[in-house]
């Protein structure tokens, strides 16, 4: 076929699909409204079973043959209910471009939705107020995971055909860590070959750009104890008996500058990976609205000062230590004069290439022994290393064509500064991983009042289309 009647007839091909997305746009909002009512917060086992098998069902409906594979069970007793989460596998064998494949990584697990007081709507309710619909999961990650069945639905609708091989891997641990994705990826290793990944989300930013992000921050995760007498007491013993608040607080201050935003732990900076002339360009180039920021969430200043230039290079490539949560004593209303026996701290360290968790981890006890606390117990929660692809690869320009198409342009971030298992899924896979979607920037995803907004999921998934179609016509 000479080349242009290919082109003329692959552009036909994709117009059609996209008017199917267009006029199907109902059914998507029906089933993410169906998808937001399956309670799914994997910190508590709360619906993780039933959302697995109903996200299965509606990628069948969508004619993507899925399956639940198991660690800790066989086929034998897939009635016996699983402690691992299961993880959804859908396929779909492209006829016309049989030998690559694009890979789709979501999840449908959520965050708890607590403070309830603080929904407007019931948090499950899945309830649409014109151009956005409500609820935990909205965004994250129930409304991504749809712009991508649904993509993949038009292309079988209108033309019996994918433009290449399609497999989703949908899991149901990522809100608590994915803890058990490494060992899905190496038992299905074989099952899950691809040539490139499309990740979980994709920001859009206050100018409706498509934020494509190259890479993901790593994490530790951690929890800090401290115990000094075998149960609470009154107050007034406060003048002989020591409050483990305090040596909290001593230690807290040895790990963290304050006011320069500089982490105090030996060594901590030691391994990083320097940014590449090419990777400060890209983020020289990153048109990020700091006033935008600072206006949403109400402060007049960045840590340390940063502005500018400083400022996007912290956000992509910074290292943290940030403060979750301390524990102890009474926060109830009114007042109790209590003398607590013990306080817990939670610290999530956001890490950068050459930062290895193991190290980190090793290097925060070292320290912390070293100020003299080393009665206080660490304990690591979690830990994920960061990755990045590089942004010369041809399959962001895929990305990037498509995105420029339906968004009102597109920004390229060397790395969001979020947090996922990338890494595995670049070692075990050997894919490259690139990060783009539906989330408006400010759509409060983690907190009360959820949101989606329902014209970028149709452009999200009209996206998807064509980095389908790109994908495929290059490869």
């Amino acid at each position: 076929m000479p080349e242009n009647t290919f082109k003329d007839t692959r552009n036909s091909r994709i117009a059609h699909v996209l008017e199917h997305v267009d006029s199907t746009m109902d059914d998507l909002v029906t089933d993410l409204q169906t998808l937001i009512r399956q309670p799914s917060v994997s910190a508590r086992n709360e619906g993780i079973q039933d959302c697995a098998k109903l996200v299965c069902k509606i990628m069948n409906d969508a004619g993507i043959k899925s399956e639940l594979l198991y660690l800790d069970k066989t086929e034998s007793d897939k009635d016996l209910e699983s402690e691992i989460a299961p993880l959804i596998f859908g396929h779909v064998q492209s006829k016309s471009h049989p030998d690559k494949t694009l890979l789709f990584y979501n999840h449908y697990d959520v965050q708890p939705a607590e403070p309830f007081d603080l929904w407007d709507d019931p948090p499950f309710a899945g309830i649409r107020h014109k151009n956005k619909i409500f609820g935990r999961g909205s965004s994250d990650d129930k409304g991504e995971l749809i712009t991508r069945i649904k993509a993949v639905e038009a292309f079988l609708q209108k033309t019996g055909d994918v433009p290449c091989n399609i497999k989703f891997i949908v899991e149901g641990e990522e809100e608590t860590g994915s803890d058990h994705i490494a060992e899905y990826l190496k038992k299905y290793q074989e099952k899950f070959a691809c040539d490139g990944v499309i990740w979980e989300f994709g920001y859009v930013d206050e100018h409706d750009r498509a934020v494509i992000s190259l890479g993901m921050k790593g994490l530790l995760f951690v929890e800090l104890y401290v115990k000094e007498s075998s149960q609470d007491a009154h107050s007034s013993l406060a003048v002989l008996i020591k409050n483990p608040v305090w040596r909290l607080i001593e230690v807290l201050k040895t790990l963290y500058d304050y006011n320069t935003g500089q982490i105090l732990i030996n060594g901590w900076y030691d391994d990083v990976y320097a940014f590449s002339k090419k990777d400060l360009n890209l983020i020289a180039d990153d048109p990020f609205d700091q006033d935008a920021l600072k206006n949403e969430f109400g402060v007049d200043s960045f840590v340390g000062g940063l502005d500018g230039f400083e400022a996007k290079k912290a956000l992509v490539g910074g290292p943290t230590c940030n403060i979750a949560g301390i524990n102890s004593g009474y926060i109830g209303d009114g007042a109790k004069t209590v003398l607590p026996s013990s306080a817990t701290v939670k610290i999530d360290f956001r890490l950068i290439p050459g930062m290895n968790p193991k190290r980190q981890a090793e290097r925060l006890i070292k320290h912390i022994e070293s100020k003299g606390f080393g009665e206080i117990k660490v304990k690591v929660l979690h830990s994920v290393e960061a990755a990045r692809t590089d942004q010369s690869d041809p399959f962001v320009n895929d990305v990037k064509d498509a995105a420029d198409s339906f968004f009102t342009g597109s920004v390229v971030n060397v790395s969001s500064a979020g947090t996922g298992p990338m890494d595995s899924f670049v070692k075990i896979l050997d894919a490259p991983c690139i990060s783009i979607g539906s989330t408006y920037v400010f759509s409060k995803i983690h907190s009360p009042n959820e949101f989606t907004r329902i014209d970028l999921l149709n452009k999200c998934t009209r996206c998807i289309c064509s980095i389908m179609q790109n994908f495929a016509s290059r490869l």
